[in-house]
């Protein structure tokens, strides 16, 4: 897989905040392969590498990184397990997956369990760095090929990413205060996103902006929280 990461010249100039990665991929060379590409970049900081869900837990509580770069198959436990448990343990973790498998089902899947974004191993390393830096700051890089695929590509851009957010929790019955609670603001903020997600989508309410987010595919980039409402 070493081959299939590219670097191309004039990538973009570093940012001033550090990001700190965890890379999880239980192939030793394409895991040297990315920490070594990525440590070029002054805005990068490999926090930690691990070659198993287990240990990528483990390293998760320890160093708390900003990002995590996760593979979806390994041996034991997989990719999304793993994302379910790491979003259990930091509900707002970042992690971006990185992986061979092109499947929308794949993709779905990942998203569905709280991954930031989804990315396959033959991209091209400005648009990779570009996509750790979107997740960390709250977007939702998704591979242009699944993108188009899965038919999301045009209505994605309806609603912003924080909107997506939101609607997600929206589809699980949280509240405008649990919401809030969750993504790090106040109810009124919430309540905020909810009236201008209901305004793009021409909703009245909250129960058939769900339902136009599932018409228009808007929901297969919304993360879920992890749990629903009791």
């Amino acid at each position: 897989m070493l081959s299939q990461i590219e670097k191309v010249p004039g990538g973009t100039a570093a940012e001033s905040k550090v990001i700190r990665l965890l890379l999880v991929d239980d192939h030793p060379v394409m895991r040297a392969a990315l920490a070594n590409l990525l440590s070029f970049e002054q805005d990068f900081q490999i926090v930690g590498e691990a070659d198993d869900g287990e240990s990528a837990l483990r390293l998760w509580r320890e160093k708390r990184p900003d990002v995590c770069l996760l593979d979806v198959t390994m041996a034991g436990m997989d990719g999304f397990e793993t994302l379910r448990r790491i979003r259990a343990i930091s509900p707002a973790a970042r992690v971006l997956m990185l992986t061979s498998s092109d499947s929308v089902e794949d993709m779905e899947q990942a998203v569905e369990a709280g991954a930031q974004g989804y990315l396959t191993k033959n991209v091209v390393y400005d648009e990779l760095v570009a996509s750790i830096r979107d997740a960390h700051a709250g977007g939702r890089p998704i591979a242009k090929k699944l993108q188009r695929t899965a038919g999301g590509e045009s209505n994605a851009g309806l609603l912003t990413p924080r909107e997506l957010e939101v609607l997600g929790l929206l589809r699980q019955g949280f509240t405008n205060a649990e919401i809030g609670n969750l993504l790090g603001f106040s109810e009124r903020t919430a309540r905020s996103h909810v009236g201008a997600i209901k305004e793009k989508l021409h909703c009245a309410h909250r129960a058939e902006a769900v339902a136009k987010g599932f018409e228009l595919g808007l929901l297969k980039f919304a993360p879920s929280a992890g749990r629903g409402r009791q």
